[in-house]
């Protein structure tokens, strides 16, 4: 049975919620879908993509994050 894509994309979605607070989930919904999306794509590998891809967005929403408060800081101390 083939999986149609709005189905993988409420799989994808419901891992996110589940597996990540409200609180934490800043880019990780995003990275889900595109993640599901590119895995589904490569070999039918929705889940570990979404799974993936949340693990990359909150790691580069954090990145951003801190990058922006060490330019706030250097923008205070001037």
């Amino acid at each position: 049975m083939k999986a149609s894509p709005i189905r993988i994309a409420l799989i994808a979605t419901t891992l996110a919620f589940t597996t990540v607070g409200t609180a934490n989930a800043a880019g990780c919904l995003k990275g889900a879908v595109v993640g599901g999306v590119a895995g589904h794509y490569a070999g039918h590998h929705a889940v570990v993509g979404a799974v993936g891809g949340c693990m990359v967005g909150r790691h580069l929403v954090k990145q951003q994050a801190q990058q922006q408060a060490a330019h706030r800081r250097a923008a205070q101390a001037q």
